[in-house]
């Protein structure tokens, strides 16, 4: 500062009470444009007495300074936590928003007939002077900070909804003979892309309504094309055009606990935290297998949900349906396919997370799918079509830090139930499917927001079929498959990414006779 700017402190109160006001919590430096907004808007009501300040003694070489600017002027404020901050530091930009809010002050006590000391006229007209550059550049960006600000308002998407979306373009194809066709290659490469829009809104300023816009025309390397759901890719699917895919709306129940209602697209990882790295089908795994523990793809569609805290435990509930706006025979919400879940995680510190998760589920028949779509046509229906399935599923799945990398991984059992007679079972007959995985995951490898990752497991197996009929052989997956991933997500900004990866599948469908399968991607993800 110049030496006038010294000798205007010293002999004006005014002066003083200009600096007071720019000063800045911690020492830190605020913007011209944040300096611009009334003072109120950053600090308490206008003060009416020095001791509201708690920082402010008798002794200190202003006090009488203060005492007088409150009493004459009005032109003291403080800060949210009633301290004043006198001996903080302040830029030429910040002393000169201060004298442009007490010159505004004063102004007014003049137009409202009241006098002003002709001393301090004399120094606010050299501190004008002094600073006539500064408040020129501030009053600048105001007027154009009012003008943004006007523009933004008329033109803005909504007082109360965000958007933002994620749109995926994919280049990929699988390499091997399908299952029981030994003829060559079944598929071509393919090009296609998966687009969701997000609009989410909030009438509490804690709560969120999000409904999901969807389209995408990537062909799921499924049954149909490779002979086995071992082979799909994360992202995959097909549309007929723009869909709902969800329609959600979460809300705090306490400051613990958080409620979900569903009407359409929920699933119980998007309820449960299911402590995977890879989880994100933009930005995690290529495969769907390899996302997550497919022990939280068992319940999916509309219904109810909650997530409590509590100090290093968390707890997720959750009743989901997949056809609940169906009022016919089989259907609805209680009759169809349903699903109860509960997952309990345990957190003591940021590296080490551990879950427990359960699902309670009925399939009628012709919609059973006790794999997530993930494992051998086995796991996902050992009982055939015409039979409805009950099952009762337990899943564990765990993260550890190690530093530069990260160690997850998980293991599902389902127990399931014949319920009625058909293609030769009885009801009350059993079966048992599992699945279990590894992966290594090195966050920001090579760069911020990078990712590698190598994922090996088992894909879900039908372990054991009871056969009530001796005719029913080999409804047991006999041998193992085994899934190998690895992946790489480069950033190249905040808002794109590169993924090339691959998985191969050996045995498929946990058959030795199959060959083995690869499947390659480069996945562009762009977010906004």
């Amino acid at each position: 500062m110049s030496n006038l700017w010294w000798k205007a402190l010293a002999g004006s109160s005014s002066v003083l009470s200009f600096l007071v006001l720019s000063n800045v919590a911690q020492g830190q430096e605020l913007s011209v444009d944040e300096l611009s907004q009334p003072v109120s808007s950053r600090s308490l009501d206008q003060v009416t007495s020095v001791s509201q300040l708690s920082d402010v003694q008798p002794t200190d070489w202003a006090f009488q300074a203060l005492q007088s600017l409150v009493e004459r002027y009005g032109c003291i404020a403080g800060y949210p936590d009633g301290t004043f901050r006198g001996n903080n530091f302040m830029t030429r930009f910040e002393f000169a928003a201060g004298l442009n809010a007490c010159l505004d002050q004063i102004v007014a006590i003049i137009g409202g007939g009241e006098g002003v000391d002709p001393s301090d006229l004399a120094t606010i007209r050299r501190l004008q002077e002094e600073f006539a550059a500064e408040l020129a550049t501030l009053r600048g960006r105001v007027d154009g900070l009012e003008a943004r600000t006007a523009e933004l308002e008329a033109n803005q998407f909504s007082t109360t909804t965000k958007l933002n979306g994620e749109a995926i373009f994919a280049l990929s194809d699988t390499f091997g003979a399908a299952v029981g066709d030994s003829s060559g290659d079944p598929t071509q490469t393919q090009f296609g892309y998966r687009v969701r829009l997000n609009f989410d809104a909030s009438f509490s300023g804690r709560d969120r309504l999000r409904v999901r816009l969807q389209d995408r025309n990537l062909v799921n390397f499924g049954t149909g094309n490779t002979g086995t759901n071992m082979t799909r890719l994360g992202f995959a699917g097909t549309t007929n055009g723009v869909e709902l895919a969800r329609l959600e709306y979460r809300f705090p129940i306490t400051d613990n606990i958080r409620g979900y209602l569903s009407g359409a697209g929920m699933s119980a990882e998007n309820i449960s935290n299911a402590l995977s790295p890879q989880v994100s089908g933009g930005f995690g795994a290529i495969s769907r297998f390899g996302r997550y523990n497919p022990v939280f793809r068992l319940s999916g569609g509309a219904g109810v949900g909650l997530n409590a805290r509590f100090g290093d435990f968390g707890l997720d509930l959750g009743y989901l349906a997949g056809n609940a706006n169906d009022p016919t025979a089989g259907n609805g919400l209680f009759n169809g396919e349903q699903g109860a879940f509960a997952n309990l995680t345990f957190s003591p510190s940021n590296d080490f997370s551990l879950g427990v998760f359960y699902d309670r589920h009925h399939f009628p028949g012709g919609q059973v799918n006790l794999s997530g779509s993930t494992g051998s046509r086995q796991a996902t229906n050992p009982f055939g079509s015409d039979v409805a399935v009950g099952s009762d599923t337990l899943g564990s799945q765990f993260r550890l830090g190690l530093g530069a990398i990260d160690l997850s991984g998980w293991i599902g059992f389902t127990w399931a139930n014949a319920q009625n007679n058909g293609n030769g079972f009885r009801s009350g007959d059993r079966a048992e499917v599992i699945n279990y995985a590894l992966s290594l995951t090195a966050p920001d490898l090579g760069g911020p927001g990078n990712l590698a990752g190598l994922i090996v497991g088992v894909p879900p197996q039908a372990t054991r079929v009871q056969r009530s009929d001796p005719a029913l052989l080999g409804r047991e997956d006999t041998d193992t498959s085994l899934h190998i991933e690895a992946f790489y997500r480069y950033r190249l900004n905040d808002n794109i990414a590169i993924t090339p990866g691959f998985f191969v599948i050996t045995n498929p469908e946990h058959n030795s006779n199959n060959d083995a399968q690869w499947v390659g991607t480069i996945r562009t993800t762009f977010s906004f």
